[in-house]
């Protein structure tokens, strides 16, 4: 009983909140404000598009837009500029970074253990194992 009268008694307070409140005041719907007149936009002397002439190509506006976004490739700082010279960008091999990621390219010489390793053929178990040279 002492459980219900504490869980009854703050449900009637805040009902009671709402009902004794500052009264709420309702829409009028008389009350509507009215929007300015359309107006037809200034004429900027566009001329429409003649039949056989060459339009913007989807390239083009591509690249128009990502210049209006982003205004171009930003300049170097001079701090920039020569750790770039010093890192030598100039003997870069164009797309490197293409073949960086090839198979056949040898970053780094792993030995011959690693090579043997990673060459190895897949085993039928579920167990994987490799021989390497003891020396």
């Amino acid at each position: 009983m002492r459980k219900a009268f504490l869980l009854l008694v703050p449900a009637i307070l805040l009902a009671g909140c709402g009902a004794f409140g500052p009264k709420q005041k309702s829409l009028d719907e008389f009350a509507v404000a009215r929007n300015a007149p359309l107006v037809i936009p200034p004429d900027y002397s566009l001329t429409p598009p003649v039949a056989g002439t060459v339009s913007l190509s989807a390239q083009d506006a591509q690249t128009q837009a990502i210049e209006a976004l982003f205004g171009g490739p930003a300049p170097r700082s001079q701090t920039e500029t020569s750790m770039l010279e010093s890192a030598g960008r100039d003997r870069a091999a164009l797309g490197i970074r293409s073949t960086a990621g090839d198979p056949d390219t040898r970053v780094v010489d792993k030995g011959q253990a690693t090579q043997s390793i990673l060459s190895a053929q897949p085993a039928d178990s579920d167990v994987a194992s490799a021989q390497t040279p003891q020396q």
